[in-house]
């Protein structure tokens, strides 16, 4: 790992680059967020790797003054793995979008995530084909009427956290492109993480799909709609903070605090019960819960690289040959 020499800051990753994203795309909040969070990871410029797919998120490491990486349509899970097993020291973040990861690059993702290799994958989820001009994604809400399906989507659309959670992924978190802070404390946790790291974050793209999350951003609605996640602190929202889940059985439900209830009775959240994180999960898009953001779930398990790592030293310490030796050993011949 490289010595840091000076203090970083957010000028040391701004790159020489245009940045071709529409003006007012979400995009350009998480590109700043990333970029005035990196200087404080501790970590030295030179050992940070940004790595892509395809879309419109993907041009990311173009506008990034770090060693970067635009893979294939889907593939950026492949690379970014063999990245980090190659070089074990560096700080691989993956750049992906829900089209990229939930769709053609879907089986690269749920298996990263199974295998936990220590890097983090920051998802942009406008629900919707931005590059492409407006097509229905797989996170496109069912009914949604695109380019691609003029009488209405009949798909039922990806919950990315639940997915990210079947896959058993140790670090499942969401935040959204509007709130800053909260992105950035999100970065910030996602880095310290042993593992593979997940955040989906939620970007408006406001020419193809203008609005997706307005009721998650308005300030007149959003305080009843988003549920903030403390480890350890009751889920609690609204206006008046007099809003909280409870359960009700074994069913969430969401009660007013004063009416019947009160702050002892509201469900506590714990990162690191995956039955809790499921049902949160569940939330998405659902007319009757808040939206979570933050960390979902989070939990520690031998990472692929260490097991990797392990693995090849107890291979070398048992083999008595040299790569030379096995290369001549048995049936061999000669070309001429």
């Amino acid at each position: 790992m490289a010595e840091i020499k000076e203090k970083l800051k957010k000028k040391d990753f701004i790159s020489d680059q245009d940045i071709k994203w529409c003006p007012g795309c979400g995009d350009y909040s998480i590109l700043n967020s990333v970029q005035k969070t990196f200087p404080d990871l501790g970590v030295a410029k030179e050992d940070f790797l940004v790595v892509s797919g395809i879309g419109c998120s993907s041009r990311f490491p173009y506008y990034m003054n770090t060693y970067g990486f635009h893979s294939i349509h889907g593939r950026a899970p492949a690379v970014a793995t063999g990245a980090k097993l190659a070089n074990p020291n560096l700080s691989v973040w993956m750049i992906t979008g829900d089209g990229d990861a939930m769709s053609i690059g879907g089986n690269h993702f749920i298996h990263i995530l199974r295998r936990n290799v220590d890097l983090n994958i920051l998802m942009f989820n406008n629900r919707i084909y931005g590059l492409t001009k407006g097509q229905y994604s797989p996170t496109s809400e069912q009914g949604k009427v695109t380019y691609s399906t003029p009488s209405g989507s009949l798909d039922y659309p990806f919950k990315p956290t639940q997915l990210a959670l079947g896959a058993q992924g140790s670090f499942v978190a969401k935040t959204i492109d509007k709130e800053l802070k909260h992105l950035q404390s999100m970065i910030r946790r996602a880095h310290d993480h042993n593992g593979t790291s997940f955040i989906e974050i939620y970007q408006n793209c406001n020419i193809f799909n203008d609005g997706a999350f307005s009721n998650l951003t308005d300030r007149d609605t959003k305080a009843d709609k988003l549920l903030y996640l403390e480890n350890g602190e009751p889920m609690i929202f609204g206006n008046d903070k007099n809003k909280g889940i409870i359960l009700d059985g074994s069913k969430p439900k969401v009660v007013e605090i004063g009416k019947n209830h009160s702050v002892d009775d509201i469900l506590v959240h714990d990162e690191t019960d995956t039955l809790l994180a499921n049902m949160l999960s569940d939330f998405t898009a659902s007319p009757d819960f808040p939206e979570p953001l933050g960390v979902l779930y989070c939990s520690e398990r031998p990472t692929y690289d260490d097991l990797m790592s392990e693995q090849m030293l107890n291979a070398k310490e048992q083999s008595s040959q040299n790569l030379d030796d096995m290369l001549n050993a048995g049936d061999t011949w000669e070309v001429k």
